[in-house]
């Protein structure tokens, strides 16, 4: 399962956590501007917006788990099985596939305006990548600097909501995580208040304010636990600090080997973390092997370009030996 979230200090900054039993080979990858875009029902886009994001590479097409456009329009795929369901085309509706999607909102929109205006004419059709890569079940979030939205194609149609909260997991949908979340409204990053009245009672710890924040690696849980993490978040502004915090937001959702074994006795890990510096362009990530965060500065390759750039992740562990 997977995990998330928006951040805004000086610069804005979109990410997640991909949650899952194995690699799909994915590469940190850049999609220039006059990569053309072959869409199954829509005609060839030759021309559009510098992307960057990762992406599992097949038959050259990018297929993006997350990424973020050179506008600073940013765009990730959840999973969500057994609510995903997507459609037969439909006359005078943009029919787009959804492995396509990410690509369809950021080729050509700037901001998330832009991209709710193209969201009221989607309709996510039942179109798979190649008979042997099907679709994945997703669910999606959509932000910049200004928001963020998540989408979500269910049986009975495709509903947009607005995200205040700038997180996003995966099941159940969107409204029950925002329903949820009142559930721990009492938490605080505060010293709790006594109520037991006539008993004198003395907190015996810090951060006892936020008893109760679930800690388990549910979905659900997750959801609160990034909220409350990334609301209550405080850094520097400048880009390391804000870089750092980032990370460490996501690293209260991260999943380690051995927590969360799958029937079939893999076992579900957090399998990178990312870090989308959405107006400078710059991806930045983690992997389970390596935590040293590694970064691809979107506007040192030639964006003018029409061939994928592609970067292997770094996944040896790198260890600064101070003596």
């Amino acid at each position: 399962m997977c995990t998330a979230i928006t951040y805004t200090t000086a610069c804005h900054y979109f990410g997640r956590t991909l949650d899952y039993e194995h690699s799909f080979g994915e590469t940190v990858t850049v999609t220039p501007r006059n990569f053309p875009f072959n869409f199954r029902k829509k005609a060839t886009v030759y021309s559009h917006y510098a992307i960057i994001g990762m992406a599992t590479v097949a038959d050259n097409y990018p297929l993006y788990f997350e990424a973020a456009n050179e506008c600073g329009l940013a765009m990730a795929g959840l999973n969500f099985p057994s609510n995903a369901y997507y459609f037969p085309e439909i006359d005078g509706m943009d029919n787009v596939a959804p492995f396509e999607f990410i690509p369809w909102i950021l080729s050509q929109c700037a901001t998330l305006d832009e991209a709710r205006e193209l969201l009221a004419k989607i309709n996510l059709v039942n179109i798979s990548f190649s008979d042997g890569m099907p679709l994945s079940p997703l669910h999606w979030i959509i932000a910049d600097r200004t928001g963020a939205v998540t989408v979500e194609s269910v049986a009975d149609g495709l509903k947009i909501y607005e995200n205040p909260i700038g997180v996003l997991t995966n099941n159940p949908p969107f409204d029950y995580h925002m329903t949820h979340l009142a559930d721990y409204m009492n938490l605080t990053h505060l010293p709790p208040e006594n109520h037991f009245g006539g008993v004198e009672l003395t907190a015996y710890s810090r951060g006892m304010g936020a008893m109760g924040l679930p800690g388990d690696l549910s979905s659900a849980s997750r959801f609160v636990r990034a909220a409350f993490v990334k609301l209550n978040s405080v850094s520097d502004a400048d880009e390391n600090a804000s870089v750092s915090q980032f990370f460490h937001i996501l690293g209260s959702v991260a999943q380690p080997r051995g927590c969360a074994t799958l029937p079939d006795g893999s076992e579900e890990i957090t399998l990178y973390t990312s870090c989308i510096n959405t107006d400078k362009g710059i991806y930045y990530y983690t992997t389970y092997e390596n935590n040293c965060i590694c970064a691809v500065d979107m506007h040192k390759c030639d964006l003018d370009g029409s061939a994928l750039y592609s970067y292997p992740l770094e996944k040896t562990q790198t260890i600064n030996m101070q003596n």
